[in-house]
């Protein structure tokens, strides 16, 4: 009887060390791939990119009257209305009122202007297309631009849920209205700093406050009796 059940523990034992084994050698291959998949997953976006980027380029050569600037962030942009006077552009901290347009990269509305509406962007504040968040800052008051965006930098892989497919690239035009300091960063910054214990010139022309020796104690004691006048 003894014998039966060492037997029984053995083969009990030598069970749960093989399924051990397996199931150590069945994660192996998992750890090893993970490496090439996201050298696959690189590539494949390269390969993405580098496509998107032909065929807006296969554009801007079809056309030729249109001068179209490449950018350090990797799209275009051309003038449709270019303002030569201002040199500000907006800035953190600015509010930005504009008028938006998105084609599709063969020039089909997917967004009209009197859909989307007037819109307003706080600078730098606000999660909007990665695109349009650097190009307005490139804008100067009442220019037309229009942009073109590869995917990476407009909806990407999600796209917007909506309207906008997966690895879309758009045209995007935008008038850029107007733009103003946000008025509640304006305040903070403009706001009048407490008084410390320097002496300014104003202070040195009322003569109930005058630093000098003699009248130091009359002066704290007019404070008092509320003879000194802001």
């Amino acid at each position: 009887m003894n014998y039966l059940k060492l037997s029984i523990y053995t083969l009990l034992f030598a069970v749960l060390l093989v399924s051990c084994k397996q199931h150590e050698e069945a994660r192996r291959p998992i750890s090893r791939s993970s490496g090439s998949f996201m050298k696959k997953s690189a590539d494949r976006n390269k390969k993405l990119v580098a496509s998107e980027e032909d065929v807006i380029k296969k554009i801007i050569k079809s056309n030729p009257k249109v001068k179209y600037y490449a950018t350090r962030k990797g799209y275009w942009l051309s003038y449709d209305e270019k303002n030569l006077t201002d040199t500000q552009t907006p800035k953190k901290g600015d509010i930005a009122y504009f008028n938006l347009e998105i084609k599709d990269i063969e020039g089909k509305i997917i967004y009209s202007e009197a859909e989307l509406g007037p819109q307003t962007y706080y600078v730098d504040k606000q999660d909007i297309m990665m695109g349009l968040r650097d190009g307005i800052k490139l804008m100067h008051k009442n220019e037309t631009v229009t942009f073109l965006f590869p995917s990476h930098i407009a909806y990407g892989y999600h796209g917007d849920n909506k309207k906008i497919g997966t690895n879309e690239s758009l045209i995007c035009t935008v008038t850029l209205r107007n733009f103003v300091p946000d008025p509640a960063v304006a305040t903070t910054s403009t706001a009048t700093p407490p008084t410390t214990g320097t002496t300014t010139a104003a202070t040195t022309k009322n003569p109930a406050v005058q630093p000098t020796k003699p009248a130091v104690k009359k002066a704290a004691t007019e404070t008092k009796k509320d003879t000194v006048k802001p």
